[in-house]
């Protein structure tokens, strides 16, 4: 149950980073919002501690900024594969939807805590 929560919030949350970001677009909020959602967290729990680790020279040197620019560079890939769901540049619309994504992810998460 958590999980499906979870998930909605995530889709809305691209919804969200749409409407407030010209370049960043989101058709609708079934099938698209959900599947960018779906595959978003997969990306972020498998891709992510890999990219991490690989890139944690620059992450240390970056005092762990360069975290955002993995975020956005996964948002970009699932924006690449899901149909509906677009963003224009990588920068800055990537990296800003990135950055607002994880704030709302950051207040969602504070919410639903088990």
């Amino acid at each position: 149950m958590h999980f499906l929560i979870r998930l909605l919030l995530n889709a809305g949350a691209l919804l969200v980073v749409a409407s407030f970001l010209s370049g960043f677009h989101v058709d609708s909020f079934w099938p698209t919002a959900i599947l960018a959602a779906l595959i978003l967290g997969i990306a972020n729990a498998i891709l992510k501690p890999i990219l991490v680790i690989l890139t944690l020279p620059i992450n240390i040197l970056t005092l762990g900024l360069f975290t955002f620019i993995i975020n956005a560079g996964l948002l970009y890939l699932v924006a690449s594969v899901v149909t509906g769901f677009s963003i224009d540049s990588f920068w800055p619309t990537a990296v800003l939807g990135g950055l607002i994504l994880w704030v709302i992810s950051w207040f969602t998460n504070a919410i639903t805590k088990k």
